[in-house]
């Protein structure tokens, strides 16, 4: 029995694609095409430590999806139905019908359409990847793994807005939160790493990249999340306002006469970092901010500071914590972030080694202090990895 996934992310405009091995996480290759659509693309297919890149146009998915398979056939390793358990796919958004992954089949589809409305900027792009694999790979079974799924364990009182009865019952008004795939496999990780059952260890996750969101996280289950009915509730993030008062929206309407289409757009591609700094890349801001510039480095600061509100938060809600775990490309390389998130932290027993924080690594870590109350942990993700596995889960079960 093969545990071979092919798994998918097709976004609004790419599609990212890796070959692994379900149980070991070991990849076989792995690959983007992007800028599908446009006039010109590009196509990179990375195997045995080798990047192979060509430019070329890319219609639609179905032939970025194509143009992926050829490069298979070109640079290995080749691709046969018979020998993939299953084409695992990330979808962001589940509503709150999905709380497990799902073998994709017509209705399926058809339920992922419907919740088109929820996440009209990612789910239209999951949902034609589904079907693109599908008709491309009939005879594999298709799994859809959502980002929203491991949130759906939050507790009413968590997840319900103070909003009329109306919208919460017939618009799904409600906070979903998303990222779900990257805390289920780095929650499981760090309870590892703490040499505790995961069923026994409450953990403050931090997914820190252009987007960024926080998780509570009590025996393995969410209990809390940063992120609401959409990505732009929360934290701070690379283009994104993260939490703001709901009324700007109306004020800028009146002021300004924007519509709502361009109030949300500012509030997704103008504002969090690029809007404080002019810059989204972390890596840029720190150091812009290091070398003297102020709105570099007021950036910084909010950024950290909205982080260090959610882990006091997040603590509060679980009562007793075992670790704050940094994952996501900021949290994990970041160092003078971390510093910054957490200090002030020592009363709550959270204490940095600065030796440890500032040591460069690839791996799973401890970087607080010996005798710190609180473990601090860096745990790198692998959504990839996560999307196999349970992928992997689904058909092997089915077996």
């Amino acid at each position: 029995m093969t545990d071979e996934v092919l798994v998918l992310n097709a976004g609004s405009s790419s599609l990212k694609y890796r070959l692994l091995d379900g149980r070991s996480g070991v990849a076989r290759a792995s690959g983007t095409v992007e800028r599908i659509g446009e006039d010109s693309g590009t196509l990179t297919h990375s195997v045995g430590g080798e990047d192979h890149t060509e430019e070329r146009h890319v219609a639609d998915f179905e032939d970025a999806l194509r143009s992926a398979l050829e490069a298979f056939e070109r640079h290995g390793p080749a691709i046969e139905p018979k020998d993939l358990a299953a084409v695992g796919h990330r979808v962001v958004h589940g509503g709150d019908l999905f709380a497990e992954p799902v073998v994709v089949d017509d209705r399926l589809l058809a339920t992922v359409e419907e919740l088109v409305p929820l996440a009209p900027l990612h789910n239209p792009a999951n949902l034609e990847g589904l079907r693109v694999a599908v008709r491309l790979f009939p005879e594999v079974p298709q799994v859809a793994v959502f980002d929203t799924a491991f949130h759906q364990t939050m507790p009413e009182h968590a997840y319900t807005y103070a909003v009329p009865l109306a919208w919460r019952e017939q618009h799904r008004i409600r906070r979903y939160g998303f990222h779900g795939t990257s805390y289920a496999f780095v929650s499981r990780r760090a309870a590892e790493l703490l040499d505790r059952p995961v069923e026994e260890t409450n953990l403050v996750v931090l997914h820190l990249g252009n987007g960024a969101s926080a998780a509570a996280v009590r025996g393995g289950r969410s209990v809390d999340t940063s992120m609401g009915l959409t990505p732009l509730e929360g934290l701070v993030m690379g283009t994104r306002s993260g939490d703001l008062d709901p009324a700007i929206h109306g004020h800028l309407h009146r002021e300004l006469g924007w519509s709502l289409e361009e109030i949300d757009r500012a509030l997704y591609r103008d504002s969090g970092l690029r809007g404080l700094s002019g810059v989204n890349d972390f890596r840029e801001l720190t150091r812009r901010s290091e070398a003297g510039d102020e709105a570099a480095a007021l950036a910084f600061d909010v950024y950290a500071y909205r982080v260090r509100k959610y882990v006091g938060a997040y603590y509060a809600a679980l009562g007793e914590l075992h670790a704050v775990v940094f994952t996501g490309g900021v949290g994990q390389h970041s160092a003078a972030l971390r510093t910054a998130a957490l200090t002030g932290l020592d009363r709550l027993g959270i204490v940095l080694d600065p030796v440890r924080n500032d040591a460069p690594a690839t791996d799973g870590r401890l970087v607080s202090a010996d005798g710190s109350a609180v473990a601090v942990l860096v745990v790198p993700t692998d959504e990839e990895w996560e999307i196999a596995r349970q992928a992997l889960a689904v058909v092997h079960g089915a077996d």
